[in-house]
């Protein structure tokens, strides 16, 4: 970037051509007159490289006037730089991995295929914000600490399985709580927990209540998400005689409970019954919340005075160093 600080000095470069035009006017009385009985004789006289170089002296005049004023204007060059100031989000995924995940009312697989590509779709998305993931059946555990490694992230997420029958069950209160204690210690503008779960609270030594009162001291904010048809829906049996049979399972989730747990902690509650609509909620958590950026841009101005009023004074010193020596008219 390139600007004159005081612009106003411009203003003096009308004057040039005023001074062009005096210097032009007055060209044949600056010199010395002598008498000749004819002149005939000198009309073929070449003009010498002296004399065009002294037609030029009015020329280097005016450009050491120009190159003084334009350095009296300030010239100066800037370079433009951008501050980004981010407030990040630190999220944790909490997933219900228990058997019931396994209902296929959700295509192209079951429950857990689909909350795990919806998942992924949008650990994708995010930039710059860590996520980190637990899952919880019977019990709760911690799959994934706080990280912007997404690619590790989401290949956890990949190999995570349901729960086997020794910690099967449904413990909201444990994986809410196990949430919380990753996130107590963040120092983030804004933290964040996406409790997904497919039923009704019937593990753990953990109340989801009280859970989600200490995720409110904690200022931690909490979206819950049902996930399951309405009524009954498939799932898989593996009978050792017949092999793979299905039965129909009541679709029970305790969406007021999972509505409490989301206003205590001021945020939101979603029923997904297909995996359009999941897509759906989490495109809208992700709205919901989106990582503050403010760009503040600021210039650095460098002065050029010096290296235009310098180049003014040499041709100053050029002027009358020519002029009293080698351009030196006589008399």
């Amino acid at each position: 970037m390139f600007r004159f600080a005081n612009p106003e000095y411009l203003f003096l470069l009308l004057l040039l051509p005023l001074l062009a035009v005096m210097f032009w006017r007055r060209r044949g009385r600056l010199g010395g007159q002598m008498k000749f009985s004819t002149l005939k004789h000198l009309k073929n006289v070449p003009v010498s490289f002296r004399q065009r170089l002294r037609r030029l002296f009015p020329m280097l005049r005016l450009g050491v006037l120009a190159l003084l004023i334009l350095g009296l204007a300030r010239p100066q060059s800037g370079s433009r730089q951008d501050e980004v100031i981010t407030e990040g989000i630190d999220i944790v995924m909490v997933l219900d991995v228990s058997s019931s995940m396994l209902a296929e009312d959700f295509k192209p697989e079951n429950r857990l295929g689909a909350a795990k590509e919806v998942a992924r779709e949008f650990i994708e998305g995010r930039r710059n914000d860590p996520i980190g993931l637990v899952i919880f059946g019977g019990e709760a555990f911690s799959q994934c600490p706080l990280t912007l490694d997404y690619g590790v992230l989401v290949q956890i997420l990949e190999q995570t399985d349901i729960a086997g029958n020794e910690w099967d069950g449904t413990a909201i209160g444990n994986g809410l709580a196990t949430a919380v204690d990753r996130l107590k210690n963040s120092r983030a503008q804004s933290k964040v927990i996406i409790l997904l779960t497919d039923g009704e609270n019937n593990a753990g030594e953990v109340d989801p209540i009280t859970a989600a009162q200490v995720a409110q001291t904690f200022d931690i904010r909490t979206y819950t998400v049902g996930v399951g048809s309405r009524g009954t829906a498939p799932v898989p049996r593996v009978d050792p005689l017949f092999g793979k049979r299905y039965i129909q399972v009541p679709v029970s989730i305790d969406e007021d409970l999972l509505k409490r747990i989301a206003a205590t902690t001021g945020g939101q509650y979603f029923r997904a019954t297909n995996t359009d609509k999941l897509r759906e909620i989490y495109q809208q958590i992700d709205q919901l919340e989106k990582t503050r950026i403010e760009v503040k841009e600021f210039t650095t101005y460098t002065e050029l005075f010096i290296y235009y009023a310098g180049a003014g004074l040499l041709l100053l010193v050029v002027e009358l160093l020519l002029g009293n020596t080698y351009l030196r008219k006589l008399p």
